[in-house]
């Protein structure tokens, strides 16, 4: 028989217990509401992301730090970030760049197209490591890392550069669909066909990552067949090939589309688009052994994907360089008349080479303009902290790109010529966005407070900066020459000298920016991000 002192203390025991339990229970639901709060802003939903299966006993899959052996189905699991990034090497305005470079320097600028890819696929693997190692995207980070007035001035920046990309990929797959139809239907209709793949995109989400990257896959082979179709009905010479890559050669008349071949392989949302998309794997930061394991996996995809894209450029280089160096077209050959000038040199196959031309440049262009929703969905969010449906996002983020290139459809619809300085001005634009990407992904990347044991050691930050600064160069160069050669009027000429002493400024501050802690904010984010990640 239980005393009534007894009674009292069981009673006060489990009074104890429920308050005990009940801040808890409150806080586990805290915490739940601030996830599901929180899940709005990341890259991928845990329900959206790909479960990396081990193939291994459950007892090595919690070792922290064990190293599991190399496995070709685990490879297969983490391929489809790095052929997605890939997309932004193979744009209708690289194929542009592609093609002036071999109908203008033949075969000479080859070596320098391996080394512009070999190069680019260093920042992505930086831009990669960010993504996977943090367990959030640049634009997010950079949200954090800058105080608000340069954190709008980056969205501005990459906003920017995103819609002068879009606009290329948009023109270039409006060609494509006029090439396709014989000219039927006019340059503002492929515009408004092309725009149609936003909902294609959101539609392939529904069915998941998987899906919508086996989409990629097929577009990329479309291309690499149909412009190895080209090259083998060209013929291009075999040891003028291989002399071109191996040995490096830079003439006076080249320098132009030399800076231009180098210029094309960076592209500044694709920066930010590369850190989002290797999220689409479910990977525990707190799990460092995990971390490394897709560093390590994300690497070999990504050098394969850059190999294919870098393949299928050098088709498109060795075609023109066969067909139109040295020739009175070649100084005047661009997107819009490629096709025909290649259907009157080597016309007459068994499939007519400019719907081969039309087809490779319709799925470049298409893949591109997915692929730049999507980065545009990741820089939006992240950079301005939008709790937007990614249906909503896709549609503001397409609508930006395709009003301005309807009306330029409009304008320019009959005038090559007006076409082609459209694409430098472009260009010029792309260019003077890419430091903006860079120096912040150069300084993120090197931080210990925000990498932690991942932050990159002393010399690959040099080589990155080596590149950076080569390539801010090279970029400056293009810059400097073409205002050069179009800046007219004493008015016009101080509005730029204005501009380009506020752009050197905001470099500057970004550059001063690298030795500096990160913010509180960033600190406490990440640190949240990985208990949550842990839980």
């Amino acid at each position: 028989m239980s005393s009534p002192s007894g009674g009292e203390d069981s009673k006060d025991e489990k009074d104890e217990e429920s308050n005990r339990l009940l801040p808890l229970s409150s806080s586990s639901q805290s915490q739940s509401l601030q996830s599901e709060d929180y899940s709005d802003e990341v890259a991928f939903e845990a329900r959206e992301k790909i479960v990396i299966v081990d193939v291994e006993g459950p007892d090595s899959i919690d070792a922290v730090d064990y190293v599991r052996p190399f496995s070709w189905r685990k490879l297969w699991l983490f391929t489809g970030p790095g052929f997605l990034m890939s997309i932004a090497f193979l744009d209708p305005g690289n194929l542009e760049g592609d093609l002036q470079a071999g109908a203008i320097a033949g075969y000479s600028l080859l070596w320098l197209l391996l080394w512009a890819t070999v190069m680019g696929l260093l920042i992505q693997m930086l831009s990669a490591r960010v993504g996977v190692a943090t367990g959030r995207h640049l634009a997010e980070l950079c949200r954090d890392e800058y105080s608000n007035w340069a954190r709008y001035i980056l969205w501005f920046m990459a906003e920017v550069a995103l819609i002068g990309a879009d606009i290329q990929e948009v023109i270039g797959s409006a060609i494509a669909i006029q090439i396709l139809s014989n000219g039927f239907l006019p340059l503002w209709a492929g515009v408004l066909i092309t725009a149609s793949d936003c909902f294609m995109f959101l539609f392939l989400e529904n069915y998941g990552v998987r899906k919508l990257e086996g989409v990629f896959a097929v577009l990329i082979a479309t291309m690499a067949l149909s412009f190895a179709w080209m090259c083998g009905d060209t013929k291009p010479s075999g040891k003028e090939l291989l002399k071109g890559i191996l040995i490096p050669r830079l003439g006076s008349k080249t320098i132009r589309q030399a800076v231009g071949v180098v210029g094309c392989v960076i592209m500044p949302h694709n920066v930010f688009l590369h850190s989002a998309l290797v999220q689409s794997r479910k990977i525990d930061p707190q799990n460092k052994a995990r971390v490394q394991e897709a560093l390590t996996y994300y690497s070999i995809e990504s050098s394969v994907a850059l190999f294919v894209s870098f393949m299928i450029n050098l088709f498109v280089t060795t075609v023109f360089a066969k067909g139109f160096y040295g020739t009175p077209q070649a100084s005047s050959i661009g997107l819009v008349n490629a096709g025909q000038y290649l259907e009157e040199k080597y016309g007459g196959g068994l499939f007519p080479i400019l719907y081969i031309w039309g087809i490779g440049l319709l799925a470049a262009g298409q893949s591109s303009t997915i692929t730049g929703t999507y980065a545009g969905q990741f820089i939006m969010g992240g950079f301005l902290n939008l709790r937007l449906k990614k249906w909503m996002r896709a549609l503001i983020t397409r609508s930006f790109a395709i009003i301005p290139t309807i009306i330029v459809a409009i304008i320019f619809n009959t005038s090559e010529a007006s076409l082609d300085v459209l694409n430098e001005w472009l260009n010029v634009l792309q260019s003077m966005q890419i430091p903006f990407a860079l120096i912040p992904l150069l300084t993120l990347v090197a931080k210990e407070q925000v990498m932690g044991v991942f932050k990159i050691g002393p010399v690959l930050e040099r080589l990155a900066w080596t590149i950076a600064v080569l390539v801010i160069l090279i970029n400056g160069y293009l810059l400097i020459d073409f205002f050069i050669s179009e800046v007219k009027g004493l008015l016009f000429g101080f509005l730029i000298g204005s501009g380009t002493v506020a752009y050197v400024s905001f470099i500057i501050y970004l550059v001063s920016r690298c030795g500096t802690s990160p913010s509180n904010g960033l600190s406490l984010e990440l640190s949240g991000r990985i208990t949550r990640n842990g839980n």
